[in-house]
């Protein structure tokens, strides 16, 4: 994995707009947006172009491997909403 969404998520997807592998959701037209408190990036479909991260307006993402411990979980949970 690449990146990875944290809780200062605002769900603007700004991120999904610039993704050129569709690898971050739920996008609002998906079921699962409404139930969610922040957008995943999936760790397998992720190409870590980087794109995602100049537009985040909340610096909500972080790279996998520089991420502070104290975010660590995050890496699990962007995981997870993939069942991965």
């Amino acid at each position: 994995m690449a990146f990875v969404i944290t809780s200062a998520c605002i769900k603007d997807e700004l991120c999904v707009d610039v993704c050129p592998t569709d690898c971050i959701h739920p996008k609002k037209d998906e079921p699962a947006f409404e139930e969610v408190q922040q957008l995943f990036v999936d760790p397998e479909e992720c190409i870590d172009c980087g794109a995602c991260v100049p537009v985040c307006t909340s610096d909500a993402i972080q790279d996998a491997q520089e991420i502070p411990a104290e975010l660590q979980s995050f890496v699990a949970a962007n995981a997870a909403y993939y069942g991965r």
